[in-house]
């Protein structure tokens, strides 16, 4: 596929197709990840050419994401990085979500997130989601002064409606939505994709890989311990587990006939779809990284996207709880 740099909306900087989600280097929902191991992970994402990094104030309950962040690229051409970072959620006692768009609530974060990275501005700034107790007018406002004043160099938005997508943008010009989007998660195929496309907005998708499900390594028995969140998801338990994993089947026989890992295949689809400007993809160690950032030399022939739709078209959309 090609893997040249799209751009970001009409905000006129440039965007790569693939991009590293660092939520998982912040090991709130995942066991096991050391300091080491998420530097090791964002390191060895830069060295493959994945120099797009998702990450955001809350992940991690002490930033432990932008920190790893800020240790790996310290050293480097800032210039050549794309660093998105998001704004509006906080962790308070007890391991508490607050969502919180007061406007000096996101200044206080983004100065934050900056001085954890080690940075002067964030390339792609997103309020991370909207706030019921405040106006969106006033949070989107906020972050239009940030840009203004050099802190980001674009504004977005991540999961939000089409309605608080097209009021955020009335307020404050917008270069990009963050949403989740997958082989089985196509929702935003009816209403937002189409918006954006219209109004020249980027949609960078997460979740690609359905948090492991669409990389083909779960076996049907997988349970998972209260310490990991996809136990919470009625996608991963039961029968809906079990006829996702038919659908994988179908995907796994494309890749294998193409000899390519089931991952590429699946990430190489989403990054092609209309209207899908950037794919974000998560990992844990330097291996996954590797492996994932080979999907840039996936090349899709027609049967394989024949098969895929038919599967997809068998299986139907499945609504994911999408917490943010």
């Amino acid at each position: 596929m090609d893997t040249s740099p799209r751009p970001l909306g009409r905000s006129g900087l440039q965007i790569s197709p693939f991009g590293l989600g660092c939520w998982p280097i912040a090991g709130m929902t995942r066991e096991g990840i050391t300091r080491e191991a998420a530097v090791a992970t964002v390191a060895a994402a830069l060295n493959a050419g994945i120099l797009h990094l998702d990450t955001a104030y809350c992940y991690g309950a002490e930033g432990e994401s932008e920190r790893a962040i800020g240790e790996a690229i310290r050293g480097r051409n800032r210039s050549e990085l794309f660093l998105a970072g998001k704004c509006g959620i906080h962790w308070e006692p007890g391991r508490k979500q607050c969502v919180d768009g007061r406007p000096e609530r996101l200044r206080q974060e983004v100065d934050e997130s900056l001085r954890r990275l080690g940075t002067d501005h964030l390339d792609l700034l997103y309020l991370h989601a909207p706030d019921p107790r405040v106006p969106l007018e006033e949070s989107m406002a906020e972050l239009g002064r940030l840009r203004a004043e050099g802190l980001a160099r674009a504004i977005g938005v991540s999961n939000v409606s089409l309605d608080q997508l097209q009021t955020a943008a009335q307020a404050c010009p917008i270069s990009a939505c963050q949403l989740p989007y997958n082989m089985l998660q196509r929702e935003i195929e009816r209403d937002i994709v189409p918006w954006c496309r219209d109004q020249g907005v980027a949609i960078v998708a997460y979740w690609p890989l359905m948090k492991g499900l669409l990389a083909g390594e779960m076996p049907r028995d997988r349970t998972f311990p209260t310490t990991d969140s996809r136990h919470k998801y009625p996608m991963f338990n039961g029968t809906e587990f079990q006829k996702n994993l038919d659908f994988v089947e179908v995907v796994r026989g494309e890749a294998q006939r193409l000899s390519r890992p089931l991952p590429d295949l699946v990430l190489a689809w989403t990054a092609q779809q209309p209207g899908i400007t950037s794919v974000l993809f998560g990992a844990t160690s330097p291996e996954q990284v590797r492996m994932n950032a080979a999907a840039g030399s996936c090349e899709i022939d027609s049967r394989a996207n024949q098969v895929i739709a038919a599967g997809i078209t068998a299986r139907g959309s499945v609504m994911g709880r999408r917490p943010v």
